[in-house]
C-alpha cells in the first residue's frame, strides 16, 4: 500500500552535542524536531536529527529517527522510520528510507516498507510510505 501526504516543522531545538577531539570541514550537529502530517498520512513525529552540513556551500548529509503517532490510511497507531540524503547544492542523493521493522503498534503493529521525501521548490514538504500490513 502507498500512503502520502505532506508535512510541517514546527520546532528545531538544537541539542548538545559531545566534544570531539576530531574536526572535519563540515560541523556535526543535533536537533530535535516536532512535525505535523496531513493527507493519507496524518498525526505527529517527534524527530531525531543529525546532520554534518557546510551551511554555506549547502551541502552535507543528514540522519533522522522519527518516532510517528497516527493514521495511514485510516489505520491508526504508532511506528518509527528512519531517513537520510545527502545535498549538493540544490539537489539530493543518496536517498534512504525504511519503516523500522518491529516497531508498530495497535492497527500498524507489523508494519514495514520504506518511502520517501521530497521538497517542491514552493517549499513543500512532501512524505510517501510504500507499506505493508500482515493480513488480519
Amino acid at each position: 500500500m502507498r500512503a502520502s501526504g505532506t508535512f510541517t516543522v514546527h520546532g528545531f531545538t538544537p541539542a548538545p552535542v559531545p566534544e570531539s577531539g576530531i574536526k572535519t570541514a563540515a560541523g556535526v550537529g543535533v536537533a530535535t524536531m516536532r512535525k505535523e502530517f496531513h493527507g493519507e498520512v496524518e498525526g505527529r513525529a517527534d524527530t531525531l536529527f543529525t546532520a554534518a552540513y557546510d551551511q554555506a556551500a549547502g551541502v552535507g548529509t543528514y540522519l533522522a529517527m522519527e518516532s510517528f503517532t497516527g493514521t495511514l490510511r485510516g489505520a491508526g497507531g504508532t511506528f518509527n522510520f528512519a531517513h537520510s540524503a545527502t545535498t549538493l547544492g540544490a539537489d539530493r542523493q543518496g536517498e534512504y528510507f525504511v519503516i523500522v521493522p518491529g516497531s508498530g503498534t495497535a492497527a500498524l503493529a507489523g508494519i514495514t516498507g520504506t518511502g520517501g521525501i521530497v521538497v517542491d521548490a514552493d517549499g513543500t514538504h512532501r512524505i510517501h510510505l510504500d507499506y505493508t500490513l500482515p493480513a488480519g
